[in-house]
This record gives C-alpha cells, structure tokens and sequence, in this order.
C-alpha cells in the first residue's frame, strides 16, 4: 500500500519539484484547523488504501506547521493557494488541482488512474 509522505521543510520540497521531472507528483495541502480538510485527508488516505497509481509520488503538507512549504508551494507551481488542495504535477508543472469538498477518492482515481 503506498502512503503519503510529509514534506515539512523548503528543502524537501525542492527534492520533491526536482524529483517531479522523473516521476510524478500528488501533494494534499491539509489543514489541521479545517473539518473540511479533515474529510478530504479521509478521501486521500481512501484512495491510497485502495491501490493507488503506483506510477506517482504521493505527499501531504500540513498549512498551518508548515506555511512557508505551502506558499512556496503555491508559488512554484503558480496555483493560488487554497486548503484542502490536492495537486498534481509533472516536470514542475501543474496537470490538475482541486479544492475544498471536490476533493474525493473518486475524482482522484477519475484523473490518476
């Protein structure tokens, strides 16, 4: 079963961006405050329970502990910043995001599988 890894400094999310050119990426953008995100993180732990894509690299930033990843986040990859966010890139680029309650285990497998 393949699980998320938590990016919690600038310098992991560098690798991760880097790494994104071999591979590609999804990255949740959880708050920790939000019963919204909370519901979201079930959906993304749901899908990855069930047989993820293994072709992809999977990773959750907390918002609030770890704010200055989440903005650079938003930054590199030109997306405005919103939580909950799962994003999807490749090659430093974004291929899709979603927020708030369209983040589901079912619109997940709909775009990565």
């Amino acid at each position: 079963m393949a699980v998320w890894k938590e990016l919690t400094t600038l310098e992991e999310w560098q690798e991760v961006l880097d790494r994104s050119s071999e591979k590609p990426t999804v990255v949740l953008k959880h708050s920790t405050a939000c019963p919204v995100s909370a519901s979201a993180l079930e959906e993304y732990d749901e899908y990855l329970a069930e047989g993820p894509n293994s072709e992809v690299d999977y990773y959750l930033v907390k918002v609030i502990e770890s704010r200055p990843v989440s903005n650079q986040i938003a930054e590199d990859l030109q997306i405005k910043h919103a939580s909950p966010q799962i994003l999807y890139f490749k090659n430093k680029e974004s291929i899709w995001n979603t927020s708030h309650w369209s983040v589901t285990t079912k619109h997940i497998k709909a775009v990565l599988d």
